[in-house]
């Protein structure tokens, strides 16, 4: 095995990002429960198909019940159209996690890379998590796969999911007219040799997504110096879209608007398809109406680079603090206290958000033993 490089905060594609919070939380960033009040639920649910992707992956909901959290969704990027089929690897592998009072969200990207046990093979197949979609020419098997594969490396079971692609994000980009970007240094485009200047200026679509797919020119020594060199690099500009995506949405209307709201759903067409189990779409959107999409955790699986017979992968290193962080994170997936584990290892933080450390430490000083017993993150 090569020696480690250096370990960049992880991340995921600023395009799937932006599906998950865009789609499957849209009425959430569009206003919330204020707009679902006003628009039909015919009209949402038509706005964005709705598929069964998880099958027998699936923790069942309680027909009838109260939605409670905590809630997990598994949300897979491609670059492949969602309506196309036939094989695919995923570019982004994200556990978008909802805390017990539906008021918080954490999205823990999982690097495409990862070497993982991909339980369909026989025996299990160790590869990358990107081949686990690659299972079959029907998506919803390759979903299946694929959630069963993060199941098995984690133990998160999943209340719903997504998948969403490219073309989506390029849609919404042109739906809002441009953005703000702000490279921290110059680069220049290997796609059409166009230089973006340091600094903020106004993108339309066609710029914006060529400046966020740039990759190579992240090669400066302030880029190994930070982490942000190559793919990171990239990850960090994907991150600060969907910020400004999210902020220009706000400034033209789309919280108050519910025809402006439904016109940014009607924007995806058939790059999104969702599966929210047996919870109702809008029902599920007015329940987490108190989220702030500027309060969303980002959160990096603790791993770094290597290479095992001359193949590169993104591992988790056996006894090393990244072994350490990764199985306290799917802990703390399971045990809500993702807040925690942010304030342990800031460091595997990939977003502005931050959670206030001395709240989150107040709290739990205060908060009662439960049955007796000291709580812990099991």
């Amino acid at each position: 095995m090569s020696p480690v490089k250096h370990a960049a905060k992880a991340s995921s594609p600023w395009w799937a990002k932006a599906m998950v919070i865009s789609g499957s939380m849209v009425m959430v960033v569009a206003g919330g429960g204020a707009i679902a009040a006003q628009v039909s639920l015919n009209l949402v649910n038509n706005s964005v198909n709705q598929e069964d992707l998880l099958g027998d992956q699936r923790v069942e909901a309680v027909a009838g019940a109260d939605i409670e959290g905590p809630l997990n969704f598994l949300v897979l990027g491609t670059d492949e159209r969602v309506d196309a089929g036939g094989e695919a690897r995923t570019d982004a592998d994200i556990i978008v996690h909802v805390n017990k009072d539906l008021t918080q969200v954490s999205m823990i990207s999982l690097p495409r890379d990862l070497l993982v046990d991909i339980p369909s093979g026989v025996p299990a197949e160790q590869t990358k998590l990107t081949e686990a979609f690659a299972y079959s020419e029907d998506w919803g098997e390759s979903f299946q796969n694929t959630a069963e594969t993060i199941t098995n490396l984690t133990g998160v079971q999943f209340d719903g999911g997504a998948i969403a692609n490219f073309e989506g994000f390029l849609d919404m980009v042109g739906e809002l007219g441009t953005i703000e970007l702000c490279p921290w240094h110059e680069i220049t485009s290997i796609h059409t040799d166009k230089t973006f200047p340091k600094g903020c200026a106004e993108y339309d679509r066609k710029d914006a997504l060529d400046l966020v797919r740039q990759r190579y020119g992240w090669d400066s020594d302030e880029d190994y110096e930070n982490g942000t060199w190559g793919d990171f690099g990239r990850q960090k500009m994907q991150q600060q879209a969907i910020k400004k995506i999210l902020e220009r949405a706000k400034e033209q209307g789309y919280a108050t608007d519910p025809a402006k709201a439904v016109s940014l759903l009607n924007s995806f067409g058939d790059a999104l398809t969702l599966d929210v189990g047996g919870y109702n779409l809008i029902d599920l959107i007015t329940q987490m109406r108190d989220i702030d999409p500027n309060e969303i955790l980002s959160i990096g699986t603790p791993s770094s680079e290597g290479s095992i017979n001359g193949t590169s992968y993104v591992l988790i290193h056996e006894g090393t603090d990244e072994e350490v962080a990764s199985e306290a994170l799917w802990d703390a997936i399971e045990s809500d206290t993702l807040n925690e584990w942010a304030c342990e290892y800031p460091d595997w933080l990939s977003g502005d958000s931050h959670p206030d450390c001395a709240t989150v430490t107040s709290e739990n000083s205060s908060a009662p033993p439960s049955d007796g017993a000291t709580e812990t993150a099991d």
